[in-house]
């Protein structure tokens, strides 16, 4: 009996990949054994067991690099979490140990190393992030989305599988209907989705409020605005002040993702590596505002890489409150470059990664 563990987390970026994954290995092999591990107080430590899988806890937390001093807890944090990643090692007996990223894995994939526990890494992103490129040393392969990440690892063990995205993305004209339903929306118009991810993003909704006047006189499209649950007490209390045009559309969250990405015409988002590689395999045009919020401003870097091959606009967060929404007006009622744009995001699209990376996974555990 095949039993993996799967380590990482901190984000929807890294937590969507990491399920697509377990959902893929058990797939292969259906009476294996899963154990995810996490850091005790990040979205994992629910998003896991929502989807079926057993998760423990490392007290692990990031380094503050503006404030050194505040480091000295979280070096004790490390070892402790070194100490029960050894012991979690010992317990389970894994014949792979499968990192994706933040925090957790560090600890884990360690552990796995130095008891001789093959090591596989997946890396969503077009520059990598500090974990995997400190592991990359040990690692049997590396799971890349993007090409070109010879900078950051050894060339022989790179394998480009792209992202593991939800499964239930579907787009269809049954999805499309409901969506117009579900959603309050004319078929006869033009939508714009906009994406904040589920927490918010300030930029995103200061760049709304401030088309508020020109939204309201383009009577020819409609907007889905997912403000996030951060935002949401504020936005509402504009609706209820009459300030959100009726062609605007307020949401905190959007669950029913299938049918958003089956009635937009234009995507506006933060510009997240799982985002990105969902917007490809749907072929969707979007322009992209990446968060300065993050690290080695990797979004950015994303981004690019996409604008590269004309798949993608980028707007800078700084010029987001000004230009974004006479940029998306205009995009939207512009068949030509939202069809090129269409085009070009989806020749980047990297079908079943998830089963790409159980593909990896067999061949190591049969070496």
């Amino acid at each position: 009996m095949k039993r993996v563990i799967i380590s990482g987390g901190g984000t929807g970026g890294h937590i969507f990949p990491a399920i697509s994954i377990a959902n893929g290995v058990k797939e292969r092999w259906p009476d294996c054994e899963i154990l995810f591990v996490g850091a005790e107080d990040r979205m994992e430590m629910e998003r896991v067991p929502a989807a079926g899988y057993e998760i423990v806890g490392l007290p692990v937390a990031g380094f503050d690099r503006k404030n050194l001093l505040k480091n000295f807890s979280v070096m004790v944090k490390l070892f402790k979490s070194m100490q029960k990643a050894r012991k979690i090692i010992n317990d389970f007996r894994p014949d792979i140990a499968v990192g994706v990223g933040g925090y957790a894995s560090g600890p884990t994939l360690k552990a796995a190393s130095v008891k001789g526990v093959p090591t596989l890494l997946q890396e969503q992103n077009s520059y990598a992030g500090v974990t995997n490129k400190m592991l990359a040393r040990k690692a049997a392969i590396i799971c890349v989305a993007y090409e070109g990440m010879e900078q950051f690892f050894p060339k022989e063990k790179i394998v480009l599988t792209g992202n593991p995205c939800r499964q239930d993305l579907v787009i269809s004209e049954e999805n499309r209907a409901q969506g117009y339903v579900q959603f309050q929306l004319d078929p006869g118009k033009r939508t714009i989705l906009m994406l904040g991810g589920s927490l918010g993003a300030r930029t995103l909704n200061q760049s709304i409020t401030h088309a508020f006047p020109k939204l309201a006189e383009a009577d020819d499209l409609q907007v889905i605005w997912q403000c996030g649950k951060y935002y949401y007490k504020e936005m509402q209390q504009l609706q209820a002040e009459g300030k959100i045009p009726s062609n605007v559309h307020l949401f905190d969250f959007v669950s029913r993702m299938d049918y958003a990405y089956s009635v937009a015409d234009l995507i506006i988002s933060r510009a997240g590596a799982g985002s990105i590689s969902e917007f490809s395999l749907l072929g969707k045009a979007v322009i992209l505002v990446p968060s300065p919020n993050v690290a080695e401003d990797h979004q950015t870097k994303n981004a690019q890489a996409l604008v590269d091959k004309g798949a993608a606009i980028m707007i800078p967060d700084a010029d987001a409150s000004d230009i974004l929404f006479d940029k998306a007006i205009a995009l939207i009622r512009n068949d030509e470059d939202l069809k090129r744009l269409s085009d070009n995001i989806a020749k980047l699209a990297q079908h079943d990664s998830a089963k790409r990376i159980v593909d990896e996974i067999e061949k190591i555990i049969q070496k």
